[in-house]
């Protein structure tokens, strides 16, 4: 076997893991599908990540895990009505509107460009969420 053929898994330090737990169910609507000691297995799609208890944290300062999604608009108005703040950037190079940034020259294989949020978990994790579009005969924000 060799790494190209294994799977991949996020893992997310939580200083405390039942507050954690409490907030991946309310405002993302996700329960844990196996747990241990200190850690909460998640299971999406084919994914999967790991919230672990750890006196240490991240920064912050770096997405640490991004869902896909096929409609960002939609996804963000459920989860702003589940509490979910989503980040703000205002910066010459990089800016959101709404929540939503545009994002040109994706990876070829998933289209020509992303709209994409962030937003910080209950543990200071920052999260984000895009939906890949196309420019050929569609405008930014259709999926191709």
């Amino acid at each position: 076997m060799s790494l190209k053929d294994a799977n991949v898994a996020t893992r997310l330090p939580a200083r405390d893991l039942q507050r954690a737990r409490a907030w991946y169910a309310e405002k993302l609507g996700l329960d844990p599908d196996e747990e241990r000691e200190g850690g909460l297995l998640y299971r999406i799609g084919d994914s999967e990540f790991v919230l672990f208890e750890s006196a240490g944290q991240s920064d912050g300062a770096f997405t640490q895990m991004a869902f896909t999604v096929s409609d960002i608009a939609t996804e963000m108005a459920d989860l702003r009505n589940r509490g979910v703040v989503f980040e703000t950037y205002d910066d010459p190079a990089f800016r959101t509107q709404d929540g939503i940034a545009e994002i040109t020259g994706n990876y070829p294989s998933k289209g020509d460009g992303e709209r994409a949020c962030w937003f910080r978990d209950s543990e200071g994790n920052l999260l984000a969420m895009g939906q890949a579009y196309s420019l050929k005969g569609s405008s930014p924000g259709a999926l191709a």
